[in-house]
């Protein structure tokens, strides 16, 4: 009797690559901050990030983009609030202040960080 051989494991995702769903799914057992990196590759760093009830982000040492997934809310940067929602790209420099305020229960972004320290010089 021939056996049949057992199937390969799933191959790790590639260095080029990541996958919301698979980030949804961890960030699904996490508690605050709620955030899974997808990609790195050298400074830049792909991210989702779905916090709930509050952001408490402080500033960050990279510039950085929002792009919102799903969801809406309020989007306070550098004392400036602006409304947000899903297909909105936010961009913030390095070192402000910012974070998201009075958002929905389905709020989820992308988050790319990227450059030196300090953000890229204008």
């Amino acid at each position: 009797m021939t056996k049949t051989p057992a199937p390969a494991p799933n191959p790790p995702s590639p260095q080029w690559r990541g996958s919301l769903f698979d980030a949804m799914a961890v960030l699904r057992n996490q508690t605050d901050p709620r955030f899974e990196i997808l990609l790195t590759q050298g400074s830049m760093s792909v991210e989702i990030y779905a916090p709930q009830k509050q952001d408490h982000q402080t500033p960050h040492r990279q510039d950085e983009l929002y792009i919102i997934q799903s969801g809406s809310g309020i989007f306070s940067r550098d004392g400036q609030r602006s409304p947000c929602r899903a297909g909105d790209v936010l961009f913030v420099p390095a070192g402000m202040d910012h974070r998201f305020e009075a958002f929905t229960d389905d709020f989820v972004t992308w988050v790319i960080f990227w450059g030196p320290d300090g953000g890229e010089t204008p």
